[in-house]
């Protein structure tokens, strides 16, 4: 199951678990590393509450990291957001390099990510993952040039922030594949070893999936979201406007408020006001409160009939790679 993914990351299966914000921790995270996938921490990891400390959001972020490293030996990565005013990303950044993190994940518009953020993470031999909100030819290009080694390209078929641009995950990967010479990871409604087949006969290197995981039981999400999903599929997904494109979400009441909102014509600023960040997600998805949060979640969750352990979800997915 060798290829460029898995030895630039130094991993066993190209499969690697996306961040998903607050649904992530030491546990979930190195079970994903110890399965042979790439386990990432996302911006929360292991969190529960807000701070917003830059400062106390770099040291949570290096404990997790060395809570992490206590489950696992295998390469984990850690999250870094590219945009804005990067008052969270320069601490962190100091952290994940201080830690040694194997593996970074940039996480990004089109356009923001700069090389005084690739050149110290080069530096320190640690290894880009780059992912943009909007994958185009021109910031793949660019990325490339400023030297990320992988390249995770996304459709409008993820769950999390979309892309504003309406394209398909299969759609999209090949236009991105044949323009790159690093490779590349395709994302969005990937759910069973069929969707990772399909990326890779598009030309993908390797698959990157979050809301499959979601339905494990080492994820930190609520046990009656991860039976939300294995109960549900893609057709019982609302679609609504909100900054700083869209959003998708299983119907919990607050969805249902939000996509009558944007019926009504409220602005993408007055719903994104009242989502209140990614505080949505955090109500939602780890406390489990559908009254005051959503279930963000992709396309590709039909296939999900149980909730499973995460290395059954790794074992079963790479069935797909050939």
């Amino acid at each position: 199951m060798k290829n460029r993914v898995t030895d630039i990351l130094g991993i066993e299966k190209p499969i690697l678990q996306g961040p998903m914000n607050w649904i992530t921790n030491a546990e979930f995270v190195a079970a994903v590393s110890n399965a042979g996938g790439l386990g990432i921490l996302g911006p929360n990891a292991g969190q529960t509450t807000v701070t917003a400390s830059p400062e106390e959001t770099a040291e949570r972020m290096r404990r997790e990291i060395r809570k992490t490293k206590e489950l696992t030996d295998k390469p984990f990565g850690s999250t870094l957001i590219v945009g804005g005013d990067l008052k969270y990303t320069w601490p962190i950044l100091e952290i994940v390099i201080a830690e040694g993190v194997q593996v970074v994940l940039l996480n990004g518009v089109e356009g923001t990510l700069t090389e005084k953020i690739i050149t110290p993470l080069k530096e320190a031999d640690i290894k880009i993952v780059y992912r943009p909100l909007n994958p185009t030819i021109e910031d793949a290009k660019a990325a490339q040039a400023m030297g990320v080694d992988v390249y995770v390209v996304t459709g409008f078929d993820e769950g999390g922030t979309l892309p504003s641009s309406i394209i398909g995950t299969f759609t999209i990967t090949p236009m991105i594949v044949d323009v790159l010479d690093i490779p590349v990871i395709a994302a969005g409604g990937i759910g069973d070893a069929r969707g990772v087949a399909s990326a890779f006969e598009l030309g993908a290197e390797g698959v990157f999936l979050g809301s499959r995981f979601i339905p494990t039981v080492e994820s930190p999400a609520a046990q009656s979201v991860k039976q939300m999903i294995v109960d549900s599929s893609a057709a019982d997904l609302l679609l609504y406007r909100t900054l700083p494109a869209y959003y998708r979400s299983l119907p919990t009441p607050f969805a249902e408020k939000l996509v009558a909102l944007d019926k009504q014509g409220a602005s993408r600023e007055e719903i994104a006001k009242l989502e209140g960040g990614s505080g949505a997600i955090r109500i939602g998805m780890l406390e489990g409160n559908g009254e005051g949060g959503i279930v963000t979640v992709g396309t590709g969750i039909t296939p999900i009939k149980r909730i499973q352990t995460v290395q059954e979800v790794v074992d079963e997915l790479a069935t797909g790679i050939k």
